[in-house]
Order: C-alpha cells, then structure tokens, then sequence
C-alpha cells in the first residue's frame, strides 16, 4: 500500500500560505493525527513556517508555490516548493527584538530532519523539505472488548 499523499499548489499570498497550513492540519487529522495532538500541532506549524518563507522570499510574480505532504509508516514528510532557488534559505540568530527570522530556526529545532534541494530539472527553484518522526498509534479496544469496571465495589 502507497503511503499516504497530499500535494497541492497555492497562490503565493498570505492567504495561500494560511490556506496550505490549514490544509496540513485537517489531513494530518485525515490520516489519524487529531487536531491538538503534538504530531499535528508540530507538522503544522512546520506547514506554516516553510509556507511563509515561500511567500515572503521565494515569490515571483504570477507563480504559486506547492506543498506535498507525505505519511511513512514512521515519519511524516512535508515539502514546499517555490520558484525562487537562486535564494537559499538558512538558519540565522536574530535578535531578541527582531520581529522576524526565527523561522527556520524552529524547523530545525522541530523535524529530525530538514535540507534545502533543487526543486528539479523541470522547474526553477527550491525545496525546502522536513521530516517528522511519528510515535505509533496507541492499540484501539477491539470491539469484543469490554472496558473492566474501575473503582472500589
């Protein structure tokens, strides 16, 4: 069976990066990570972090970005892609005033795991992609199973 997959492709607004975080919460909800849990909390502040940075520093003019999610058995894979590669993303220490780039200081404090690539040889631009490990889905009571009575008798 193929592992679960979401791609799509958004408008390079704050409206699309809004959209495209909101999306990755409801799919990571999809797949079994409830809203309010730590894996969907965490994967959807990466979705929005990578989603801004696209729409703030890699928009061109006309052209959208793409998110693409991906469910592993153990992790949990998600890329954005914008047409701007020749603008390399990186880490930096900011002040404690600065009211922005912390970005991708919180992706990697978060994913196990985050790299900047060449989007392809069919594309222009970058992919900035993070991946997240997954803890297994505690057993499900079967419904043959009665919950034991709890309390003093």
């Amino acid at each position: 069976m193929a592992a679960p997959r979401f791609a799509m492709r958004f408008t390079s607004t704050p409206r699309g990066a809004r959209l495209a975080r909101r999306l990755v919460a409801r799919r990571l909800a999809d797949w079994g990570h409830p809203y309010g849990s730590e894996t969907n909390e965490t994967m959807t502040l990466i979705a929005g972090e990578l989603a801004a940075n696209a729409v703030r520093h890699g928009h061109v003019p006309g052209r959208d970005f793409r998110l693409a999610l991906t469910a592993a058995p153990d992790v949990l894979r998600i890329e954005v892609t914008d047409t701007r590669g020749e603008l390399r993303p990186a880490c930096r220490v900011t002040g404690p005033d600065a009211e922005s780039g912390r970005g991708l200081l919180l992706v990697s404090q978060l994913a196990e795991r985050w790299a900047v690539t060449t989007a392809g040889p069919t594309h222009p631009g970058k992919t900035v992609w993070a991946e997240v490990p997954t803890a297994p889905a505690p057993p499900r009571a079967r419904p043959d199973q009665a919950a034991a009575p709890s309390g003093p008798r």
